[in-house]
């Protein structure tokens, strides 16, 4: 059990100073008399001046001794499962404390400050922030931090996830950030570096050591669980916690790394320099950019590269979302090669599609023209597209075909007509009619047309005049919102009253 340091020192006092005995001082702060013995004990007071009662634990207090002596870290629970096959019968609980009583003390481990040249180290790590939404979808929210560890300067961008591209992504982006690369990189043991490691005998990724002989740099991992020689790098992913991310509001992850650079080159770069308080971290790194590698003349490949199959349809499925191609490439196998900001997709060497890519999920990804060659070898799917059109600029449009479905209308003639009957009199117009003929129990073009003659003529205003659009899909599929004009109705109200007052 652990107490608050107030209540610590309020027993060693009432012990001392008022001299009361253990089992009073118990009773009075409504402790456990083995809490108040070990805080006496760890304040001086010798074990043998207490009175204890027989326990049934006596008979194993040799045993736990030797246990202790032999395993310095067994835990209490382990020692007790121990006893407890060799008859013991009291509970968990009270037997730790009985275990601490005898445990002996850790001694603290004191670390050395290490000191390196301008250029010779960086420090490496990831920091996990939680998680962000990207319309539909929930992404980790990781951030990438270099540390050089001379002048302290820092690099942070975010990613959504760890993977090894944005991993690879991530040293890129430092090193062009710093304009060169320090000669030896610190990380833990992560797998995007340290496959496998047996001691001092480690089996580094592949794709991490072609990273290092592009860039003229040394990996070197730190002893397993000695995150201390990387402290340069764990102590800036405090302080972007608390100085750059506590309480920041961020609407993509494009603003987000645009406010991290910011504050990379004015808040984390005005910090006082640890070795010389006069100096700032940014003149620091003024020094020590002078010592870093030179930058290759080319960037390293750190792009995700997949093998995918096409389906039925022209997409290919990558990432939670589909990307379209050819229809001409239906059923085969390609190539995605994605950065954070495309999708490119290959068959062998030949770039078949390029695309925006999206972090959202179940989307829909489209070009255009990869839609529209597979309409004119498919006339039927036009129908479809012509049913998509009108499912989204006029809702009330899904019962309409349903009904008529049912009573075994033909929906090729309606969906036509309806597209038709959009153009002439918009949207707004056409949900209106649809929705009249729905509550008349009608399903035909003819009801509708007469709803919208019929309001037509009670507004009193001409028949409408379609219009020709050009011969091209983009521009016939274009759906266009129409906007609320009450703004400029009460314009026109204000001018009217303006006119009254006068």
């Amino acid at each position: 059990m652990t107490i608050p340091k107030e209540t610590e020192a309020e027993i060693l006092r009432l012990h001392f100073a008022e001299k009361w005995p253990k089992n009073t001082i118990a009773k009075q702060l409504g402790l456990h008399h083995c809490v108040v013995e070990r805080v006496l004990i760890n304040g001086g007071v010798r074990q043998e001046s207490f009175r204890l009662r027989p326990s049934i634990a006596d008979p194993y207090v040799q045993f736990i001794k030797e246990t202790l002596e032999k395993y310095n870290d067994i835990t209490a629970t382990r020692i007790f499962q121990m006893v407890k096959e060799r008859g013991y019968t009291g509970g968990v609980d009270h037997f730790r404390d009985i275990v601490a009583r005898y445990r002996p003390g850790l001694s603290k481990m004191a670390y050395l400050r290490l000191k390196t040249l301008p250029g010779e180290q960086a420090q490496v790590d990831w920091g996990h922030f939680g998680l962000f939404e990207c319309g539909k979808a929930k992404r980790k929210l990781m951030a990438f931090v270099m540390v050089l560890s001379w002048s302290r300067q820092i690099f942070l961008r975010f990613y959504p996830g760890a993977a090894m591209p944005y991993f690879l992504q991530g040293h890129v982006d430092a090193f062009s950030y710093f304009g060169g690369c320090a000669r030896d990189l610190l990380y833990d043991n992560l797998k995007s570096v340290v496959l496998e490691r047996r001691g001092d005998a480690i089996h580094f990724n592949s794709t991490h050591i072609e990273l290092a002989g592009h860039y003229r740099f040394a990996a070197k991992p730190v002893n397993v669980a000695r995150g201390n020689e990387k402290g340069r790098c764990e102590r800036a992913i405090r302080y972007i916690r608390d100085s750059f991310f506590k309480g920041r509001h961020w609407s993509n992850l494009v603003d987000l790394n645009k406010q991290a650079i910011e504050w990379c080159q004015t808040t984390a770069a005005e910090r006082k320099w640890m070795e010389d308080r006069t100096q700032t971290v940014s003149q620091a790194f003024e020094i020590e950019k002078k010592s870093l590698l030179p930058l290759p003349a080319d960037h390293f490949p750190a792009h995700e590269m997949k093998m995918v199959r096409v389906g039925k349809t022209p997409y290919v499925r990558f990432d939670l979302n589909s990307y379209s191609v050819p229809h001409t490439h239906v059923g085969k196998s390609l190539i995605v090669v994605a950065k954070l900001d495309t999708v490119r997709i290959l068959d062998g060497s030949t770039e078949l599609a390029m695309h925006k890519r999206s972090f959202d999920r179940d989307q829909q990804i489209e070009n255009p023209a990869h839609i529209d060659e597979l309409i004119e070898v498919k006339k039927e799917a036009k129908q479809h597209r012509g049913m998509d059109r009108l499912s989204y600029a006029v809702p009330s449009s899904r019962a309409l075909f349903e009904k008529a479905a049912s009573r075994g209308q033909n929906l090729s003639g309606l969906t036509t007509g309806l597209l038709k009957i959009l153009d002439q009199y918009g949207q707004e117009g056409t949900e209106y009619a649809v929705k009249q003929v729905l509550k008349a129990d009608a399903t035909h073009l003819l009801a509708v047309r007469h709803v919208l003659e019929q309001r037509q003529r009670e507004k009193g205003l001409p028949p409408p005049i379609a219009v020709q659009l050009p011969d091209d899909p983009r521009i016939q599929n274009l759906v266009i919102k129409p906007q609320s004009l009450a703004g400029y109705d009460n314009l026109h109200n204000v001018g009217k009253e303006g006119n009254n007052n006068e």
